[in-house]
């Protein structure tokens, strides 16, 4: 079990024949500074996704999912954040080097948000086709006309556009509103379309909607998809790879059916664990002991190992290293196999 560097590529990554993946992060780590101390929210975090794929990021709250996500584009304010190591290549460019001329042409220009509940991202006081038609300007000026925002909210599923491109964000559903977000995400025809919690507050209706929403998108339009959740549930129905995230570290990567079927790390497994299944006739459902370590309060070794049912003295004194188990899976538990 050979251990990952967290800012090289593996070797079976750095074959000639392989395509230069879309974005690749090397060792990226984030603090943030508040009253002259340094809280570390993501530590030597690195993964790469491939052009057309999915990678679905999932933890509790807290674990640095969505920091690691912000900082694709440089979108963490600095200060307070600190970038204090790693690199994050979009298109073979390294984004923590960019000037802000060339951060604003890959901020919506490659890389697309749809940030966490919509009813707040949206500006209540402009109607829905004003807002698409704003990031048509910035983005494909060209376009930047009325049929063209129709055709998104038709893109997205939105009936009787014609109608609704003069609402109000008020006047719609939360499943309405998210969709107005994912179409503002679109209008600039991004690579990468980051969603974070995309279906959170949503009824499960609408939130199986919205996922079929995105798989259809993204098998329309070619592009790379980067979900970010807490929800296990949702990740088998888009997912080519699943990234687990916590208390700022990747604590394990694998091929989405390979970690869903057999998942390696203790809290992978306590995650699916806490998950409800039909027909699994449960009492009650088996949560994670404990709560997560806030910043600046990490234990020592291991950052499970105070909730870790397989928990052994050492794993409270040396940190263990992401190692790779088999061919595209990485771990980091010495003791997932016992």
């Amino acid at each position: 079990m050979q251990p990952r560097p967290d800012v090289l590529v593996s070797p079976k990554d750095s074959s000639t024949t392989s395509p230069a993946p879309l974005i690749e992060v090397r060792g990226l780590t984030v603090d943030f500074v508040k009253d002259g101390r340094a809280l570390r929210a993501v530590d030597g975090v690195s993964f790469k996704i491939g052009r057309g794929e999915t990678l679905c990021v999932v933890g509790e709250s807290g674990s640095g999912k969505s920091v690691t996500a912000l900082s694709l584009a440089r979108l963490v304010p600095s200060p307070p954040a600190r970038y204090v190591s790693g690199e994050i290549f979009v298109d073979g460019r390294n984004v923590l080097r960019m000037s802000p001329a060339e951060l604003r042409a890959v901020r919506g220009g490659v890389i697309s948000y749809v940030f966490q509940e919509p009813g707040a991202a949206l500006n209540p006081v402009f109607r829905i086709g004003n807002q698409i038609k704003e990031s048509l300007r910035l983005h494909r000026p060209e376009v930047a006309t009325e049929a063209e925002v129709l055709r998104l909210l038709k893109l997205v599923g939105i009936p009787a556009p014609e109608s609704r491109i003069k609402d109000y964000p008020h006047q719609l559903s939360g499943g309405m509103q998210q969709r107005v977000m994912i179409a503002m995400a679109l209008a600039s025809q991004p690579a990468l379309l980051v969603a974070d919690e995309p279906t959170t507050a949503l009824d499960v209706t609408v939130q199986a909607q919205i996922i079929d929403l995105l798989r259809d998108l993204k098998a329309r339009l070619g592009m790379s998809i980067l979900l970010i959740t807490h929800n296990l549930g949702i990740v088998g129905d888009l997912a080519d790879r699943v990234a687990v995230m916590y208390a700022g570290q990747l604590v394990e990567e694998a091929p989405a059916h390979e970690l869903l079927e057999r998942p390696a790390h203790p809290y992978t497994r306590a995650l699916m664990n806490s998950v409800p299944r039909l027909g699994a006739g449960l009492e009650r459902l088996q949560a994670i002991g404990g709560n997560p370590p806030q910043l600046g309060s990490f234990p020592g070794g291991c950052r499970f190992h105070p909730r870790c049912p397989k928990a052994r003295p050492v794993c409270a004194q040396e940190p263990p290293a992401l190692a790779e188990i088999s061919l595209g899976r990485y771990v980091r538990c010495p003791f997932w196999n016992e």
